[in-house]
Formats: structure tokens, C-alpha cells, sequence
């Protein structure tokens, strides 16, 4: 709406909003709105968790150390997430290498989001002088797959990943099955140099593990339960 103004114009003054008219704003309902970022300056305290390897193509053990950062700590949302890594060792062998692969990996989980794609692509990393047989009979594509395979056990230690267990009936068949095979082969148990699992046992595609046996026709893993015949 517009008006003509036909006087002189002596002065003026700036109308002031009536606070009566103004509304009181409603109280919010429930818990206060949880402001998230993704800037995240590094706290003085991280919780740390270190896992030890020793593989053979190295000459000495692995030390890897993985910090945890808290998000919206005490809130509804709290979550545990993986903040940065550290691998240490007496030899220098893959001192370069090894020091990379540690800060790109900690970029990423600072970067935030899914990080569990970083387990797949480590374990898909071969040697093309051939992998190994860590303890326990599982084989390993490279010393890299082995760091992604720790990285697997710790975001499943802390929630990011589900594990896949067993359930108390599939693992009791699978040992009565193991007991049955060592009887019917003789395997002695009592020497210290022999496999967790039969020694001649094949490697199993599922689990990666030396632990696959013929029983009944099938060929069946005592490791992660894994059948050709279902």
C-alpha cells in the first residue's frame, strides 16, 4: 500500500515493535538438539587398544595401535569411531611404507563416515612373492592383509562391524566332528608341532584358514563351519 505525501516532512521517528504482541516461544519438548560437526580438533585423551602380530616375512613383531575417539560423549547419540593408528617395530625393514600406509589410514578415519571399506581393501592386497600361514593356519595374501585384519577384529571389538559367531549347536557339531576325523586318522594330539587343525587339512575360501577336511564325502571347514554340501 502506498500513500502521497503532500506536507513537508518536519521529522520523523522509528516505530519500536510492541513487545505484548510478541509471542513467547514455546518450550521445546524432550532433550536439548545435539549439535554435530565435522571438525574435530584431537582431544588430549584417546582410548587405545594394541594388538600384536608377528608375521614370518618380518623379522621381528608388529605392534598396532589403534586410538578411539568418543562423538557426543554422555548423549543419545554416543558412538565409539576409530581416530588414528600406529604400527611400531624394531625393524626397519618396511619402516616407509608401513609409516604411509598409518597416516592414510588416520586421514580417513578423521574424515569420519563408513571406514569399514578400508578392511576390504587391505585384504585384497596380495604379495607377489605369495602369502603366509599366520598361527592358527589362516592364510594370509600379504603382511598388508594381515594389518586389515586387524583393523576388522577392532571395529568389531567396538561395534562397527557385526560378527559373525557361530551359535553354541554349530560349534558343538563342528568339534564332534573334529574329535570324529582325529580318531578315524590317528592325528596326535600330543605333538607340540602340530596344527590347531588336522595336518592334512585344505585351506578354506571362506575364512582363509587351513582347516577344511572330507567328512562323510563333503568337504566340510572345522573352523568356520563352511560345507559343500550345505
Amino acid at each position: 500500500m502506498t500513500a502521497k505525501i503532500t506536507n513537508k516532512i518536519v521529522g520523523y521517528r522509528v516505530k519500536k515493535a510492541d513487545p505484548e504482541a510478541q509471542a513467547p516461544a514455546p518450550e521445546q519438548q524432550g532433550p536439548n538438539p545435539v549439535k554435530m560437526n565435522e571438525n574435530i580438533e584431537r582431544p588430549d585423551f584417546l582410548l587405545g587398544t594394541t594388538y600384536k602380530i608377528k608375521p614370518p616375512v618380518a623379522e621381528h613383531a608388529m605392534y598396532i595401535t589403534i586410538n578411539d575417539i568418543i562423538l557426543n560423549e554422555d548423549t543419545d547419540h554416543e558412538s565409539r569411531q576409530p581416530y588414528e593408528v600406529f604400527i611400531n617395530s624394531k625393524s626397519m625393514e618396511h619402516f616407509q611404507w608401513v609409516i604411509a600406509l598409518t597416516r592414510v589410514i588416520s586421514a580417513v578415519f578423521r574424515k569420519g563416515g563408513d571406514v569399514t571399506f578400508l578392511v576390504e581393501e587391505l585384504r585384497s592386497v596380495y604379495d607377489p612373492n605369495g602369502g603366509y600361514f599366520k598361527k592358527g593356519g589362516v592364510f594370509m595374501p600379504s603382511l598388508v592383509a594381515e594389518i586389515g585384519g586387524v583393523i576388522e577384529r577392532h571395529l568389531k571389538a567396538i561395534g562397527l562391524i557385526e560378527s559373525e559367531e557361530m551359535s553354541e549347536v554349530t560349534k558343538r557339531i563342528l568339534a564332534e566332528k573334529r574329535a570324529e576325523f582325529e580318531e578315524a586318522q590317528k592325528t596326535s594330539v600330543n605333538d607340540e608341532s602340530a596344527s590347531e587343525y588336522p595336518a592334512n587339512s585344505t585351506l578354506c575360501g571362506k575364512c582363509n584358514t587351513k582347516a577344511v577336511v572330507i567328512m562323510d564325502g563333503c568337504a566340510t571347514c572345522l573352523s568356520c563351519g563352511d560345507s559343500k554340501c550345505g
